[in-house]
């Protein structure tokens, strides 16, 4: 299957903020699954959509996994809600993915008519999450600089970490697991932003640069 995707180089603003968004809300669906035994394991921005990557609990073989493209905005040109683009995620991994001849990064991508999916209503566990993340985790005024916009497992100890960096474009960190995790955490808002790090993985169109942080 052809490699599709055009590489994400320049940042819009609302784009950015969407995915991020939309992000931050399905982080739980890595631990809690999406339906039955499918998880979410990862969120890839591109221009005007995200990515939503969705395999079993331990799946990081581009072959096990399949990512969703789902339009950022609806046929009204609005916004889409996070809970709305879980509610497509669940309906959409409750089948068998449909035919697909387009891969991205190894993996099968769905591109997504959202006016043709029943979003699936939510359930038990979506209402207490949404109320504990609501408290333990309220809405700041002013996000983090840079912004996560998206995540990929890669290994059983590795992921990397997608940030939307000023003036720079989309900066993906390979980080690991375990380690000095305290300390790269703190670092991670500088090492991205470093540009004697950055090299290219022409394999990943959803960054501009890569920056290799698991010997860090």
């Amino acid at each position: 299957m052809p490699q599709l995707g055009q590489r994400v180089s320049g940042l819009c603003e609302e784009a950015v903020e969407q995915q991020a968004y939309i992000t931050r809300f399905l982080l739980d669906y890595t631990a809690v699954p999406l339906r039955s035994q499918i998880f979410l394991r990862g969120m890839l921005p591109t221009r005007d959509a995200v990515r939503i990557v969705a395999g079993a609990a331990d799946a990081v073989a581009p072959n096990t996994l399949v990512a969703y493209e789902i339009p950022l905005v609806d046929n009204d040109d609005e916004p889409i809600s996070a809970p709305l683009a879980l509610g497509w995620a669940r309906t959409l991994v409750s089948s068998s993915p449909p035919y697909s001849d387009t891969s991205v990064m190894g993996m099968s991508l769905v591109r997504v008519d959202t006016s043709a999916v029943e979003p699936a209503p939510p359930v038990h566990t979506d209402q207490v999450l949404r109320v504990l993340r609501t408290l333990a985790w309220p809405v700041i005024e002013t996000p983090p600089s840079p912004v996560l916009c998206g995540f990929l497992f890669t290994g059983q100890d590795s992921m990397r970490l997608y940030f939307a960096v000023e003036e720079a474009g989309v900066i993906a960190a390979d980080v690991r697991l375990t380690g000095a995790l305290t300390a790269l955490l703190a670092a991670l808002p500088t090492l991205v932003r470093e540009e004697e790090r950055w090299t290219a993985d022409e394999t990943d169109p959803h960054c501009v640069h890569t920056v290799d942080l698991t010997t860090w």
